[in-house]
Formats: C-alpha cells, structure tokens, sequence
C-alpha cells in the first residue's frame, strides 16, 4: 500500500487552528525598531474598531503620525476628566445598526441604518492616564542576527522587489510600488524569524492584479483583515516547504487577533487557507522558474 502523501498545507492549517485553541501568547514583533504608529485602533473601551473603521481610522493615524491605538469621542474624553486640545481636528467613524419599526399593517420590521460620528485620537487628547498614549519610536538594535545566502537566493528569484532599510524598520508590502521593505536582518531574534517575516510580505505581494489578483476579488467584507490571515498562513506554508521552521504559536496569535478583528468567523480561516495555498504555490513556482531560467 502506497505511503500517503504528506499535505503540507493541510498540516500548517491544523497546526495553527490547534495552537488557536491550547490558547496561544500574545503576538509580539520579532525585530528591534519601530517608527511608531497606531496598532488596531481600540474604542475608549479597549474595544476594537471593525470593518471599514479599522481603515479609516488607520490611515488617519498615519496621515497624522499619531501612535496611540485609542479614539475617544469628545464626551468620552471629558468623562475621563480629559479634553480635546484647542484646534484639533476629528476623524469619521461610521456606527451601523438596527432599528425596530412598525408599518401601517402593525407588522414590525428591522431597518438597517449607518451615523456618521466623529473621534479624536488619545495623542489629541490632555489628561488621560498614560496607558492611553502611545510609545514613541525605538531605535533598531543590532542583534547579530546573519542572513541566509541560499534563503536570500530564493527569494530573490521570486521577482519580488525586496529591500532592507534601516531608516524604515517596517516590514510591508506597497502596492502603489509593487515592493516590500523589511527591517534589517540583524535586527530581528533569529534568522528563522527573519525570513517567516519575509514570507508573509511576500504572500501579500503575489495578491496583485497582475499576479493572483486577489485583493480586487476578495469576496469578504473586511479585505484588510481576511489578507492578513492569508499572508500568515501563507508564511507558515512557504516556511515550511523551505526548511524553517514556522513558529505556529506566534502566528497563531496573530491569526487570532484578526479573526477577532472580524468578528470571530472561525470559517474564515479555512477559507484563508485556501488563497494562503494558491500563494504558496505562486511563490514556490516562480522561484523554482528563475532558478531553472538561471542554470540554462
């Protein structure tokens, strides 16, 4: 009886739902460095923003520098013996909701309604408690962390525009330019972390139209979100066919928090599994075309 053939993709799945559900550690950046910035904007609550809001109020942040993750409205900052600055301007917010409504028949119906309101940023905001803010930037740390020459090669040969920089300790893929930056390799814990880092960004860049097309074709509501549960996955696959070894707690906080963020689908993730194995394979395919174009 022939061996069963090992499923690459189906044993990350599973390896990320069960660290899911032993109960995974907060997700924490794996490299030293950061520019500052906004995490998931948080209500005063410490509820999270969803859907259209997380964008909305993310690039408002980024517009503005503001590093704090919380939004208050001007009451709310006012009940918390705070208040807006003088001259501060608000960002826009949309409530969506439902109300009960009675027609001439007597039959009550359910309506559907959106209100716009605004919130102001905490960094807008004197006299909250100093949890609220923000940290500022820090500096990257040289770690002593090396690359991997024959890791480095592979995705190189992907065709993906890959560039390092020490003045922008991010990692992200930019549509606008079709590149990805990344910290600097010795800034991060361990090359392993390094390069499972690399792999998500590089998931992100095979959803562009010209490659997988699958940003524009999303069927989800929250885009932003199920992409990052793709580009997760995904790391952890390509990770894995590669010889590193995916840290599948990590991820899985990460996977989590989204999820969390979009309203708690537990679906979502088989369904982001899917377009993480198409990318995978995206990924693997082109490297493996490049390097056979090279030894002809």
């Amino acid at each position: 009886m022939a061996a069963e053939k090992f499923d690459v993709q189906a044993e990350v799945t599973k390896s990320i739902i069960a660290a899911i559900e032993a109960g995974c550690p907060p997700w924490r950046k794996p490299w030293t460095g950061d520019k500052g910035g906004a995490p998931l904007p948080l209500r005063s609550t410490g509820e999270a923003y969803r859907g259209i809001n997380v964008i909305l109020l993310w690039l408002r942040a980024a517009e503005m520098g503001y590093t704090s993750a919380h939004w208050f409205t001007f009451k709310q900052a006012l009940d918390m013996g705070a208040h807006v600055r003088k001259g501060e301007k608000s960002a826009t917010v949309v409530k969506y909701g439902t109300v009960e409504k009675e027609n001439e028949q007597g039959e009550e119906s359910r309506i559907s309604y959106a209100r716009a309101y605004r919130v102001f940023n905490a960094n807008q905001i004197e006299g909250l408690p100093v949890d609220f803010y923000g940290k500022p930037a820090e500096a990257p740390r040289d770690l002593g962390t090396v690359a991997d020459p024959e890791l480095d090669a592979f995705f190189a040969a992907t065709g993906a525009k890959i560039q390092q920089s020490a003045d922008d300790p991010r990692a992200y893929y930019a549509p606008a330019t079709d590149h990805i930056n990344m910290p600097l390799v010795a800034t991060f814990e361990s090359a392993s972390r390094f390069y499972g880092v690399l792999a998500h960004e590089v998931t992100h860049w095979t959803g562009a139209k010209h490659r997988l097309d699958r940003f524009s074709n999303s069927r989800t509501k929250n885009v932003y979100g199920f992409e990052e549960l793709v580009a997760e996955i995904g790391s952890c696959m390509v990770s894995a066919q590669l010889g590193v070894e995916p840290d599948f707690e990590q991820s899985a906080a990460y996977v989590k928090h989204w999820l969390d963020a979009i309203k708690g689908d537990k679906k979502l993730i088989f369904k982001a599994a899917t377009e993480a194995q198409k990318a995978a394979d995206f990924i693997i395919a082109a490297a493996s075309t490049e390097a056979r174009r090279e030894a002809a």
